[in-house]
């Protein structure tokens, strides 16, 4: 079954070839040893790049799948030796792959966990069964770190703070446990070694599901840097105000963007994320055809909004089943029979699903509407809860408490107005209530997606022999009704139902009455239209949608040169363009040395000093720098900023040889004695009295940001605002602008940070071709050329002196370097990691200049 997979971890860490003869005879046991945090920062980087070139992404590649529990169903055979191994139906993960019918020869290989604690000394066996027989890996972790993982963190911490419940004390999920989130990191790094032992990571694809498993994009990353790795999280993701009080939330969001697509079941959730991710890690996102992505070291992270849906076959098949049938019988006689109309509700016994709330409603229901009592009857099943511990048990008493209490005010002689049914049900059976119910009411504090009202609307639908049992005829309209949450997953896409609040009890109560005394035939346009929704966008639909987008996320792998950098949970890899380079400093200072008539421009903010710097004046070892380089004599050093002419000429006094060019290029001048010249001429100022009231308008409504009036522009900065917010109004502001000033002779752009007006036709791109161009007349040619930037306005000095070379500026043999600071998109050819790099580099190239000076023609 697999073919050039990874099998030994030993053998990938020193580089010697994989052996492939363990995964043929099966998956060996895993290392059991107690939950220790395994070594992150192990020297394995050479691996990561194991994967070659070639890319071969069609319909027949295998997806591995991985989450925390295995589609499998495990039971003990009576003698009490062997497992008896059947596939979960019910299983999300195995209904992707039932309803993907165009992709039928698609692979698919499933890495997890059994519900069932196996023995060691069958766990060799289990394997092996699994594998062959199911194409399943089991994972198998000790009893005591499996706890620790998943009742622990996933369940205490985890799982309540994504569900918008803060830690507030030891009774509201606990207080950070390192213990718990080392056996989270722990678990992980074993399901990531399970991996290794089938991956093929030249052809396989890798989808991830849930919160279980958040920090496992890292682990594989770390080992193949061009994995196709997707990762799906089913739970809500919490707001930034919620998310940032976890200590770990940074580890949490760089695993994440390891992945190459995000996905997510609402835009509530994914906007959360997009949020933490610009809040925590300053990443912004843009949206481009669609698609939405985010940039993160040269990679692009997509971003998938798509809810689950359901298996329409395997409801299909229930609802034909006799058993159903006969239910549906039953539960006729029971209620119909008797005048009586259910409404359902369908959960899970846990503190976020809000059976108490409903309760409570369903109180006020018959309080209010006296007309109902003995006519109505709410059915809650309740489902055993996932998780455990004092908050369940008192969900329990609370819900038995309000059921005796609401049954003994308003019940009757063989009625009784709520039905509690807390056993585990068939799905069948679950089926049946469907069909009867007249209402669905799933009222959740807060839940990921919840697919209970998709599964009412479905088995609502019917088929011809429900049909005969409910004396429908067949031409008769189907009917449904829908009370949901607002706070669930499904509820945007449920446009038919009753939204409501559930923690306000009268809106709840209000909409259960409106659902019982509703006209059909306004039922039956909504079921139409639920149906419609559901039966189209099933489960398949939703797997098949991803999984092409993670094919298209996945394209430009091979066509870019990638490479890990950092420890632990912050490694991360960088990709870049095949002839996009760090620049080497031995590279360049060679071809300094050797070289005798040089340019260098220079920008200032964010590449000699760094954004984030409160203080923006020059160092003193910025300014000897300068100076070193200034006076080579082979040397002509321009600074080209932004800033204005009064700043540069007070910042840089002490730099007697320095060129300098003001805002933008605007003004310039070719050393600190000689007069400022104008580029362009900017005659007309009159715009101003337009755009400076706009502008202040947005400054007084934008906490931190402020305005620089310059003698040519003028700049709105939101720097030290709130990133959101500020980014809001920018775009807003940069509207606003572009309508007022349409007429004028500017233009219009933004900037890291801020919002710039500037005269038309001003960049430094002149500066470059008027620096280069009266080199030239001079009878000059340089053969050395540095231009160092960090934003756009950099953009276009980039772009002159990479084609200066055709327009016989340069000398023929010219060094020519554009180097950006830091790995994005960009026109230079060359990039460094950030100002204390460029700093060095400079520092390096100055002390050449005082080595070895010389004497030639002067600039």
């Amino acid at each position: 079954m697999v073919t050039k997979s990874y099998s030994n971890l030993l053998e990938l860490a020193s580089g010697e070839s994989p052996s492939l003869g363990r995964i043929s005879r099966g998956i060996p046991r895993v290392v059991t040893a107690p939950g220790i945090v395994p070594d992150l920062d192990d020297s394995d980087d050479d691996a990561s790049n194991a994967s070659s070139d070639r890319s071969s992404l069609t319909p027949h590649d295998r997806t591995i799948i991985v989450a925390n529990q295995l589609p499998i169903r495990a039971q003990r055979r009576p003698e009490g030796r062997g497992w008896i191994f059947s596939l979960d139906q019910d299983s999300l993960l195995l209904q992707l792959k039932d309803s993907i019918r165009e992709h039928a020869d698609m692979d698919f290989v499933y890495v997890g966990c059994l519900r069932e604690e196996i023995l060691a000394s069958e766990q060799d066996e289990v394997a092996q069964i699994l594998l062959e027989t199911f194409k399943c890996v089991p994972v198998f972790l000790p009893a005591d770190l499996r706890s620790r993982f998943y009742h622990g963190f996933c369940k205490q911490q985890l799982w309540p703070l994504f569900h918008y419940m803060l830690p507030l004390s030891p009774d509201l999920g606990g207080r950070f446990d390192r213990n718990l989130w080392q056996a989270y990191v722990s678990v992980n790094k074993i399901f990531a070694d399970m991996i290794l032992e089938v991956i093929n990571p030249d052809d396989d694809f890798v989808w991830v599901h849930d919160y279980h498993l958040m920090v496992l994009p890292t682990f594989l990353r770390k080992r193949f840097n061009r994995v196709k790795l997707g990762f799906f999280l089913h739970s809500p993701f919490p707001s930034s105000e919620i998310y940032r009080t976890l200590p770990v939330r940074e580890e949490l969001l760089r695993a994440l963007l390891n992945s190459d697509l995000i996905g997510f079941h609402t835009f509530d959730y994914a906007r959360h994320f997009l949020s933490c991710c610009s809040r925590m890690l300053g990443l912004s996102y843009e949206s481009k055809r669609g698609y939405i992505g985010l940039e993160y070291y040269g990679r692009t992270v997509s971003i998938k909004i798509l809810p689950v849906g359901i298996h329409m076959g395997q409801l299909g098949s229930v609802l034909n089943l006799p058993e159903t049938e006969v239910k549906v019988a039953d539960l006729i006689k029971q209620f119909c029979g008797r005048g009586r109309v259910m409404l359902l509700g369908v959960d899970d016994m846990d503190i976020f699903k809000g059976i108490s709330l409903k309760l409570l409603a369903f109180e006020q229901l018959l309080m209010q509407h006296p007309e109902w009592r003995g006519k109505v009857v709410l059915v809650q099943i309740a489902n055993p809860a996932r998780g455990r511990g004092k908050d369940v048990k008192e969900v329990q008493d609370e819900s038995y408490a309000m059921v005796k209490r609401i049954n003994e005010a308003f019940g009757l002689p063989g009625y009784k107005p709520v039905i509690l049914i807390d056993k585990p049900l068939q799905f069948y059976e679950r089926m049946a209530y469907y069909v009867v119910a007249e209402c669905c009411l799933v009222t959740a504090v807060r839940d990921g997606m919840n697919l209970i009202p998709y599964e009412y609307i479905i088995a609502r639908h019917g088929n011809d022999k429900l049909d005969k049992v409910l004396g429908l005829s067949p031409s008769t309209p189907k009917k449904s009704m829908l009370v949901v949450s607002e706070f669930i997953g499904c509820s945007p896409s449920l446009s038919g139902a009753i939204r409501v609040n559930p923690w306000n009890i009268d809106t709840v109560a209000d909409a259960m009455a409106s659902a019982l005394e509703m006209a059909d035939a306004e039922k039956q346009l909504r079921h139409e239209k639920h149906h419609r929704y559901v039966s189209s966008h099933d489960v398949g639909y939703w797997a098949k949608s991803f999984l092409q987008d993670l094919e298209r996320s996945c394209k430009e792998h091979n066509r870019r040169r990638s490479w890990g950098i950092g420890f632990g949970l912050k490694f991360r890899v960088v990709a870049l363009d095949s002839n996009f380079r760090k620049l080497v400093m031995e590279h360049i200072v060679s071809a300094y040395r050797r070289t005798s008539t040089r340019a260098i421009l220079l920008d200032y903010d964010g590449t000699l000093m760094p954004q984030s710097s409160i203080d923006k004046s020059p160092s003193p070892k910025s300014i000897e720098i300068l100076n070193s380089l200034c006076n080579d004599k082979n040397n002509l050093v321009f600074l080209v900023s932004a800033r204005s002419r009064s700043t540069l000429s007070d910042w840089f006094s002490p730099c007697e040889n320095l060129g300098m060019a003001a805002e933008h290029g605007c003004y310039f001048r070719s050393r600190r004695d000689a007069e400022w010249e104008t580029c362009v001429a900017v005659a007309d100022r009159s715009w101003k009295q337009i755009a400076e009231p706009v502008m202040s308008l947005y400054a007084e409504l934008t906490d931190g940001s402020a305005i620089e009036n310059k003698e040519t522009a003028l700049v709105w900065s939101y720097e030290d605002a709130d990133p959101d917010f500020g980014s809001c109004q920018a775009k807003e502001l940069l509207d606003h602008l572009e309508s007022v000033l349409a007429n004028e002779p500017v233009s219009v752009k933004s900037g890291p940070n801020n919002v710039e007006v500037k005269p038309q036709g001003v960049s430094k791109g002149l500066v470059a071709e008027r620096l280069l161009s009266t080199m030239k007349e001079r009878g000059l040619s340089p053969d050395f050329v540095l231009c160092i930037g960090d934003d756009r306005s950099d953009e276009d000095m980039f772009e002159v002196i990479t084609t200066s070379m055709s327009d016989s500026w340069l000398s023929p043999s010219a060094e020519v370097f554009a180097c950006t600071v830091g790995q994005k998109p960009s026109k230079a050819k060359y990039y460094l990691d950030d100002t204390a790099e460029i700093v060095r580099l400079m520092q390096g190239l100055a002390s050449v200049s005082e080595q070895t000076p010389r004497s030639s023609v002067p600039l």
